[in-house]
């Protein structure tokens, strides 16, 4: 086991700038693909004594599966994890579109390996603080919709400002106490 819940995202998603705000973790953050080279593990603390291993690891990109970017590499850290959490930007300005990228995303973990794609997950539209409230709240809520139709948990947060991580974490935290529970 790598950790308890994987942070999975294109590049410059905001995959390190979240563990470095629920966590301890203090990953390299920069505007570049590709920042990421290893993963970056953080311990998140919840009131009552709750706590659980965060790994952000490398950006995918379609083609992972069969090695482009980091691949492989990227993709065999998230087989040791219990919980993916889909990190999509959703700002407008990147020119990508949320709900390819979660489609993305899926799918390379499914051509991977079924089992991987099988694993408990939550989607997440980061980047709210930056998201223009005309241009993007289609495409934030085209993201919800996209999630509700695969029967996946969705939250809106800000990795920057903390918007919204609260929630995400206690929704990490039920998913993962759920996975174990099927798992016993």
């Amino acid at each position: 086991l790598l950790a308890d819940v994987g942070l999975v995202g294109f590049p410059n998603a905001g995959k390190s700038t979240l563990i470095s705000r629920i966590s301890a973790a203090r990953p390299k953050i920069a505007d570049y693909p590709f920042t990421t080279l290893t993963p970056n593990l953080g311990v998140v603390a919840l009131t009552d004594d709750r706590s659980f291993v965060v790994a952000d690891v490398p950006g995918l990109i379609e083609g992972a599966h069969r090695g482009l970017g980091l691949g492989h590499q990227f993709l065999r850290h998230l087989e040791r994890t219990k919980v993916l959490v889909h990190l999509v930007d959703i700002h407008g300005a990147t020119g990508r579109e949320p709900v390819e990228d979660l489609d993305t995303l899926r799918r390379e973990l499914q051509l991977f390996d079924a089992t991987l794609a099988a694993k408990p997950q939550i989607v997440v539209a980061n980047k709210i603080d930056a998201a223009h409230p005309v241009e993007d709240a289609p495409r934030i809520a085209a993201l919800g919709r996209r999630a509700g139709e695969l029967g996946l948990p969705f939250f809106r947060i800000s990795a920057v400002t903390g918007a919204g991580v609260p929630d995400l974490l206690e929704a990490m935290w039920q998913r993962l106490t759920s996975s174990r529970q099927s798992a016993a």
